[in-house]
């Protein structure tokens, strides 16, 4: 009975070696086949895969643009702000320095008195009359003396304040300059993202990628000069047709990240720099340029509009009648026309 107790215990060790070799044979075949080169690598990625990942970097890039650009309005302002505070504590220690010398004149006059009790300078007086002049005269004197203490001291108190709110400003500047590099960071990494996908495809591809949907001869011809465009319908105002105009007039200018022109622009860029030369002047970011008029709808569309998409409202386009816009696309594309409807639609906001 022991004997054949222990021979079950034999086979199924028998055939736990046998698993286990074929385990081994499998593995070392598996091994052989990823050191020999033979596996199946990832599959590159299809022409419409690249450009739907760069377009999503472009979107992701340009919000962060937006933030940017954003952070660096506020940074200027502060920067401003401190500067006039600094030339106004300038201005208020020479105040200062001047009631000091006017202050310590006086002392130097009583100083020079020897500060003798009245009526002891009166008895010792050789000129009576003359003294009691010069009495009245340094009665006067500290009147004038209180008057100068007291300017002494308010300006005292108003270079401690200001010095106190230019330091108030120094901090907020490093703030929105750290905000400013790490919106900076954000943007140049994506965008080098999306160029180095943009790389793995022929130039046919990346020219069709670049063409964008609306993108037609008259956009191109107006890039290289050949022929002049006219707005497809009228803006209601001379000023919404003066922005119009100057849009038509930066087709084929590059897109460049933060540039408000003249000669490249990034999409609210372009806007504030076209409406600025209609003489309206509007905020910096696409987050602010949808409050800085009356919002219409879609149906209501009137060349100058400005027209919003997506719904961080992170990109911005002139509207100029028949459906279409000039916007500043991105990085691989100029200023050009294309279709409203190209891009999720978020709003629109009529300035003039």
């Amino acid at each position: 009975m022991a004997a054949h107790r222990r021979r079950p215990r034999q086979r199924a060790a028998g055939g736990g070696t046998a698993r286990a070799a074929v385990t081994l044979t499998l593995a070392g075949a598996a091994g052989a086949t990823c050191l020999s080169g033979t596996g199946h690598a990832a599959p590159e990625p299809t022409p419409a895969q690249v450009k739907a990942k760069v377009d999503r970097l472009y979107r992701e890039a340009e919000e962060a643009t937006e933030k940017y650009n954003g952070a660096k309005e506020k940074a200027d302002a502060a920067r401003e702000r401190l500067d006039e505070l600094r030339d106004e504590v300038a201005r208020t220690e020479d105040r200062l320095n001047s009631a000091r010398e006017s202050l310590g004149s006086v002392a130097a006059a009583q100083y020079r008195s020897g500060g003798l009790d009245p009526a002891l300078q009166l008895a010792l007086s050789s000129d009576p009359d003359r003294y009691l002049d010069g009495a009245a005269l340094m009665e006067r004197a500290g009147t004038r003396q209180q008057a100068t203490l007291g300017e002494v001291r308010k300006e005292l108190r108003q270079v401690e304040r200001l010095r106190g709110a230019a330091r108030v400003e120094l901090s907020t500047l490093t703030t929105r300059q750290s905000e400013l590099k790490r919106h900076r960071t954000t943007v140049t990494g994506k965008l080098e993202e999306a160029r180095r996908l943009l790389s793995r495809l022929t130039a046919e591809e990346r020219a069709r990628h670049a063409a964008g949907p609306g993108t037609g001869h008259a956009t191109r011809a107006a890039a290289d000069g050949r022929e002049a465009l006219a707005p497809a319908a009228p803006a209601p105002g001379s000023r919404g047709a003066a922005a119009v105009a100057y849009a038509y007039q930066k087709l084929g200018s590059p897109y460049v990240w933060g540039a408000t022109g003249p000669n490249s622009f990034d999409c609210s860029g372009l806007i504030q720099a076209a409406y600025r030369s209609a003489g309206i002047s509007l905020p910096r970011t696409t987050y602010a340029q949808i409050g800085a008029g009356r919002r219409v709808s879609r149906a209501q569309l009137l060349p100058g509009d400005l027209v919003f998409f997506y719904s961080g409202i992170s990109h911005v386009g002139i509207y100029v009648g028949d459906g279409r816009m000039i916007h500043a696309p991105n990085p691989s594309s100029p200023v050009r026309l294309d279709p409203v409807d190209a891009m999720p639609f978020a709003g629109a906001t009529r300035v003039a």
